[in-house]
């Protein structure tokens, strides 16, 4: 916290113009923000909730990792340049260089608030969790900490902050992923087929664990994760907010690449976590109330395997990163929340672009403090929700809506301002609604017995749906408006292939 707190007063000191709140001035090297992009992603889900999803449930988790990878695959393909070069702080700034720019920075603006309020949700049940089994506190202070660090780093600090932030808490949780690894393979002696054989052994559910179906039952629900994890990087907007940091498109692509090795190379040390774990964990007097029930719930394996293998000392070097991890990627989902509404909501909707800096800079404090206070709200609601299974939530709801309307935006001439409202509006509708249906919503929180939708995340049936919706509407919108906006495509095009000075 003291080295967390010591980064935003330092850039606090260099934030000093909407781009440097926004954008850190657009001075970042493509390799620091592949950090910082990586920063965001292993967040608490990653590392507390998916090694305690594996363990509990074994092969399923890694239908999360392998769609992870495969959609950062897309945002280097497809995202990154194009997104670079059309706009400036949000990506409605790209949106809006060929479409309407009120209507499409209010859904750009509605879309990421509710992506990010569960986003942010997710991290929130780490940190009370964390707090509460660590440090003797209740889960409640643990959960309004987090939600008052976070509105300090971003009110003061802003990108600038949020990103050196991230880079620090990226290499740390590297190291200490990489150690704890090591401590496993060094306890099996390095030999991989012991390790998953005794996991087998180990593991209530014996052989399935090795097999999918224990967490998603069918086709559907393993269609719908992976569809949720290949569209929603592309349409997180704290993501997609880290590639205006850099210069230019070239340094985008190579943000997204430094990303990629990074992330992928962090769920493999996830995987080998999660086997050691069922192996030292399960029924272990001092971690275990009986067989995979761990004490404090399942998102902390990691946490008590590192005390198992290296000692206090060692948890408390582990229990501090993943402390970091929660205040960094809190601060990512809140900047962006708060960008786009004083950017895009107030500065080009409400004011017409006629607000100064200083008012958008101030609506962006209040927009944090707001975003706080829900958190910390709704991260009380949510008491011992897996954090994985949370931070899916808005991966599905962004793959529902944001993504579709970026990827039509970037490369169909015909996307009208009407098909992309109606479009992203419906998926964005059809994913909160069924999500609400579901298990982790109508169950998991509210305590019904059974969900009325069945599966947990809606994306095979919400991402289609905005796709469709997006080309129907836009090909019977007739308009002279509609006309204009297929024209201004090749200039658009242009500009996202070779950037604004050609």
């Amino acid at each position: 916290m003291a080295i967390t707190l010591g980064i935003t007063w330092w850039a606090a000191r260099r934030t000093r113009s909407r781009s440097d709140f926004y954008a850190a001035g657009s001075k970042l090297g493509g390799i620091q923000n592949g950090f910082a992009i990586a920063g965001d992603f292993m967040s608490a889900a990653s590392f507390l909730g998916v090694i305690g999803l594996f363990f509990l449930t074994g092969y399923d988790a890694l239908f999360f990792q392998v769609g992870l990878t495969v959609g950062w695959v897309i945002v280097l393909m497809l995202i990154a340049d194009r997104l670079r070069n059309l706009g400036r702080y949000t990506f409605a700034d790209a949106l809006s260089v060929r479409l309407q720019r009120g209507p499409i920075r209010t859904f750009a603006a509605v879309g990421t608030i509710v992506v990010a309020i569960p986003y942010l949700l997710a991290q929130m049940v780490a940190a009370g969790t964390l707090v509460e089994n660590l440090f003797g506190l209740s889960y409640v202070q643990g959960v309004i900490a987090v939600g008052v660090l976070m509105t300090l780093y971003v009110s003061f600090g802003g990108m600038i902050a949020t990103t050196w932030v991230q880079i620090v808490k990226a290499g740390l949780l590297l190291l200490g992923g990489t150690m704890l690894c090591v401590m496993v393979l060094a306890f099996f002696e390095f030999d991989i087929p012991r390790l998953a054989t005794e996991a087998v052994a180990a593991h209530p559910r014996g052989m399935a664990v090795m097999r999918p179906g224990i967490y998603f039952p069918d086709t559907i629900a393993v269609l719908s994760v992976c569809l949720a994890f290949i569209g929603g990087p592309a349409g997180l907007p704290h993501v997609l907010m880290r590639f205006f940091t850099v210069p230019d498109a070239r340094e985008a692509r190579r943000s997204a690449g430094v990303a990629i090795v990074l992330i992928t190379y962090f769920n493999w040390i996830v995987l080998v976590i999660g086997l050691g774990a069922m192996v030292l964990l399960i029924d272990h007097p001092q971690f275990s109330s009986g067989g995979v029930k761990l004490i404090g719930g399942g998102n902390m394996a990691a946490i008590h395997l590192s005390q198992l293998l290296g000692g206090d000392l060692f948890l408390g070097f582990i229990s501090a990163v993943a402390f970091a991890t929660i205040l960094a990627v809190v601060s990512g989902i809140t900047l962006s929340a708060a960008a786009t509404v004083s950017h895009d909501l107030y500065a080009n909707v409400i004011r017409y672009g006629r607000s100064n800096e200083r008012e958008e800079l101030w609506v962006s404090r209040a927009t944090t403090i707001g975003l706080g206070v829900v958190g910390i709200v709704l991260g009380i609601q949510f008491q011992n929700q897996n954090v994985a299974v949370l931070a899916t939530i808005p991966m599905a709801i962004a793959a529902s809506a944001n993504f579709p309307v970026l990827l039509l935006a970037m490369y169909w001439r015909g996307l009208t301002t009407r098909g992309a409202i109606i479009g992203g509006g419906s998926g964005l509708f059809l994913a909160l609604v069924l999500i609400m249906l579901g298990p982790n919503v109508w169950v998991g929180a509210l305590g019904f017995e059974k969900a009325v939708f069945p599966y947990a995340y809606p994306t095979l049936f919400s991402m289609p749906t905005a796709f469709v919706v997006a080309w129907v509407v836009s090909k019977s919108d007739l308009s002279a408006e509609a006309m204009r906006e297929a024209e201004g495509f090749d200039a658009a095009l242009e500009q996202a292939e070779f950037g604004p000075a050609r």
